[in-house]
C-alpha cells in the first residue's frame, strides 16, 4: 500500500476493502470515505510475549488498526516524514518512530541484546532506542518520523556508513551493526567531539539518518 507524500510532514494512503494498515494512535489527521480505526490491543508488534516485553521495559507504543475504503492522512507532531519501501527485506526501526505502515507487513520485536550482547544493549541506551526494537518485513511501505528531515545512505560491502546513534532512524538490507567507541586522547582531555560511540553498519542495504541528534 504506497503512500503519497503531501508535503514534508503528511503522507496520504489509499484504503480499499478487504486491505488494512496500522497506525500510531493520535496520527489520523483527516480522512475521506467509510473508514474505520480501532485500538490494537492483541500485541499487534510482534504477539503477545513482544508486547509484554515492551511493556515491562516501557517502550509499548499503541497502535491503531485502519480499515475500510477511502483515502487517511497521517502525520504527527509535526516531525518530518520519510516513506520507506520494503521488497521482501526487513526494516528494523524504533517503533516510537512508526506514523503508519502496510498492513500486510509481518511485525516482530527483536532485543538489542541478540545483536551485539551487551554492546547491543548499550547501544540501545545511547540512541535512545531502549532494549527493543521493532522489525517489519515483506512487501510494502512504511512511513516514519524524524527531526529535521532524513536521508538515505546506502551500505555497500565494500563501503559501511559510521552513524551517530543518536542520529539513528531505521534500516534495511543485509546489514550488520555494531556499536563502537571513539574514544581518543582528545576525548580523555575534554577536546573531542563528545560523540564517544558510533554506530558502524556493514553489508548491502541502507541506512536513515536524521538532521538532528534529538529523540522523538
Amino acid at each position: 500500500m504506497p503512500f503519497r507524500e503531501i508535503n514534508s510532514k503528511m503522507v496520504e494512503a489509499v484504503l480499499t476493502p478487504g486491505q488494512r494498515m496500522f497506525s500510531q494512535r493520535g496520527a489520523m489527521l483527516a480522512y475521506r470515505g467509510e473508514v474505520s480505526f480501532t485500538p490494537n490491543t492483541a500485541g499487534g508488534q510482534g504477539g503477545l510475549m513482544s508486547m509484554i516485553g515492551r511493556r515491562a521495559a516501557g517502550e509499548d507504543t499503541p497502535l491503531m488498526t485502519v480499515e475500510g475504503s477511502g483515502t487517511v492522512l497521517f502525520g504527527h507532531g509535526g516531525h518530518h516524514v520519510q516513506v520507506i519501501g520494503l521488497t521482501g527485506d526487513t526494516l528494523y526501526v524504533e517503533a516510537d518512530r512508526l506514523l503508519a505502515f502496510d498492513g500486510a507487513l509481518r511485525q516482530g520485536t527483536m532485543f538489542l541484546g541478540s545483536q551485539g550482547g551487551v554492546m547491543g544493549m548499550v547501544r540501545g541506551q545511547v540512541s535512545g532506542q531502549g532494549l527493543f526494537t521493532t522489525t517489519l518485513q515483506g512487501h510494502g511501505s512504511v512511513a516514519v518520523m524524524a527531526h529535521g528531515g532524513v536521508i538515505r545512505l546506502p551500505i555497500t560491502p565494500d563501503r559501511p556508513v559510521h552513524v551517530d546513534p543518536q542520529a539513528y532512524v531505521a534500516h534495511h538490507g543485509d546489514v550488520r551493526n555494531k556499536l563502537s567507541t571513539a574514544l581518543g586522547w582528545r576525548d580523555m582531555v575534554g577536546r573531542g567531539s563528545g560523540e564517544a560511540f558510533q554506530l558502524e553498519l556493514s553489508g548491502s542495504g541502507a541506512v536513515y539518518v536524521q538532521a538532528s541528534e534529538e529523540k522523538l
